[in-house]
């Protein structure tokens, strides 16, 4: 299915940023070329030839490195980079310029602030994975049609929904994606990587009341980054196996959770074990 391949397309985008860190590139310091660099444009070593030749032991995987743009000191970084996307300058291709001067996050910091948007659309994605099958479906009506909402299938419920419905999400989505981004252009280089002005703080947007003490609050800012990471990792598996199995998640589950029919009719004959 085409909505198959435009999911996929956009989890492989994410894996991008799975691997950033907080910070803007930093300079390495303290560590001494281990092999001869490529050059780059301008003569000297590439940046990603300087942190690939620096590489460190990397936690996510010990028998990988890590380069060093991923040095531990970030939050949330466990050194899994084993394609060297934290290596690769990417803000020119959002604001055509990544030099300081410009007022614009670094490189890395794009590569968090995808990370994080991602991880945030995955989880929402998730609950809507869930949600028809949990709560009920919306209700259609004679323009929609009486059907339009009740399908638990997802993947299937897409190519269902009349399409002023998604033309109505994507405007919607579109209009989030042009306030974020003018966010990080008013914020410059003081940008933090997730910040939509919501939460706790001076003029933002705050209905829960949330009031974190720093230790707290990074402890928060950590929770979020790992579930981020495995709503990535779960709607993805949640898609592809609702795409090869053509049914709702909790009724794949209720069907692994029942009790076979050999067993009411026979009963529990066998030993433990076998």
């Amino acid at each position: 299915m085409k909505f198959v391949a435009a999911l996929t397309a956009c989890l492989l985008a994410s894996a991008n940023a799975y691997t950033a860190p907080l910070m803007a590139t930093k300079v390495l310091k303290g560590k001494k070329a281990a092999k001869a660099a490529p050059k780059g444009p301008s003569g000297g070593a590439s940046f990603s030839a300087q942190a690939w030749a620096n590489a460190g032991p990397s936690t996510a995987l010990p028998f990988a490195t890590a380069p060093a743009t991923l040095d531990g000191s970030m939050l949330g970084d466990v050194g899994f980079d084993p394609l060297g996307f934290s290596t690769t300058p990417v803000g020119p291709w959002f604001l055509g310029s990544s030099e300081p001067s410009q007022g614009i996050i670094g490189d890395l910091e794009w590569y968090r602030e995808a990370e994080l948007i991602h991880g945030r659309i995955a989880q929402i994605a998730v609950l809507g994975f869930l949600g028809p099958e949990l709560f009920g479906t919306l209700p259609g009506n004679s323009w929609t049609g009486a059907d339009a909402y009740s399908n638990t299938n997802p993947l299937e419920a897409f190519s269902q929904v009349p399409g002023l419905a998604l033309t109505q999400i994507f405007l919607f989505m579109s209009f989030l994606e042009i306030r974020r981004l003018n966010i990080i252009k008013e914020e410059g280089r003081n940008f933090q990587p997730g910040d939509l002005r919501i939460g706790q703080g001076p003029n933002r947007y705050n209905p829960f009341g949330l009031n974190y003490s720093p230790e707290e609050y990074e402890e928060k800012r950590l929770q979020e980054l790992k579930h981020c990471r495995l709503a990535m990792i779960g709607v993805f598996g949640l898609a592809a196996q609702a795409n090869a199995s053509g049914m709702g998640v909790l009724e794949q589950l209720g069907g692994g959770l029942a009790i076979p029919n050999y067993v009411s009719k026979a009963g529990y004959f066998f030993p433990d074990g076998i």
